[in-house]
């Protein structure tokens, strides 16, 4: 298996996170187990990741209720057509797909905005799948313009995906970091002991701070110097994985080219000060 998993043992909940290895971002898949059905949380950069989580999925020997995109990254959507079930996502998050077209992974393998257009739109506010209240909440600004945050109350977790990064680079090529401060601010609650990051491994409540004190470094490293920044932000933090997420995100803040192949990750038509 390219990829790492960690299970985690939430009572009549179970989950396991597939994080993608190094070079596919560290992007982040959750698996929620509820007693009877799946529900897959957004769908790895690379083709071939998204194939190793099915077969994974499969292994569990329950069915796939669902795949949940939480927003508009296509880091997080290139494989959700491999899953073969129904896609959900906030209406504005359908849109920022669509708008996209259709694409390829950093491999060079299609993806067809059809496969990958979300079906079902989901309704901020909580819904019980399988017995389990999932609370769903849209959040505005910060790692991008808009994205799905989930809460399982009952069992102390939080599924903040990309609001959240463990351990690897993050992306501020939304140029919003203000804002997303003030999100982690507002989200640390010890109430939730399990916090699902869209990059990385499971982590605890202590993640919050981990997160703020990335990014006031970033606020202070930023300048207009991409490569300056990305040197200066790695020795600030050495032990972190995916540097090319910051490249990537140098591309939208300074314009800064990618290395062929990679820039597949980000979508034909997008430049340099958008939002990814």
């Amino acid at each position: 298996m390219r990829g790492t998993i960690a299970v985690i043992d939430k009572g009549n909940v179970r989950v396991h996170s597939y994080m993608a290895p190094d070079n596919a971002l560290n992007v982040t898949t959750q698996l929620i187990e509820t007693p009877n059905r799946l529900i897959a949380v957004d769908a790895q950069v690379r083709v071939a990741d998204a194939d190793e989580v099915v077969a994974y999925v499969k292994g569990l020997g329950k069915p796939l209720d669902r795949l949940i995109v939480t927003h508009a990254h296509p880091d997080h959507y290139h494989g959700a057509g491999r899953f073969e079930a129904p896609i959900h996502a906030l209406e504005v998050v359908r849109d920022q797909m669509a708008a996209r077209g259709d694409l390829q992974d950093p491999d060079g393998v299609p993806v067809p905005a059809a496969e990958t257009a979300p079906t079902h739109l989901i309704t901020p506010g909580t819904e019980v799948i399988d017995g389990v209240p999932f609370v769903f909440e849209a959040v505005s600004g910060g790692e991008t313009s808009d994205q799905l945050l989930i809460r399982l109350p009952e069992h102390g977790v939080l599924v903040a995906q990309d609001i959240v990064y463990h351990h690897t680079h993050a992306f501020v090529g939304n140029n919003d970091i203000a804002r997303w401060q003030d999100i982690l601010q507002a989200l640390s609650d010890p109430a939730y002991d399990t916090v699902l990051p869209g990059h990385g491994l499971p982590a605890g409540p202590a993640v919050f701070a981990e997160m703020a004190e990335y990014l006031k470094a970033a606020q202070e490293l930023l300048g207009d110097d991409g490569q300056a920044y990305k040197q200066a932000i790695i020795e600030r933090f050495p032990s972190y994985g995916s540097p090319f997420v910051i490249d990537i995100g140098n591309y939208y803040l300074f314009g800064t080219p990618l290395q062929t192949g990679a820039d597949r990750v980000v979508p034909d038509g997008d430049s340099a000060g958008g939002t990814r």
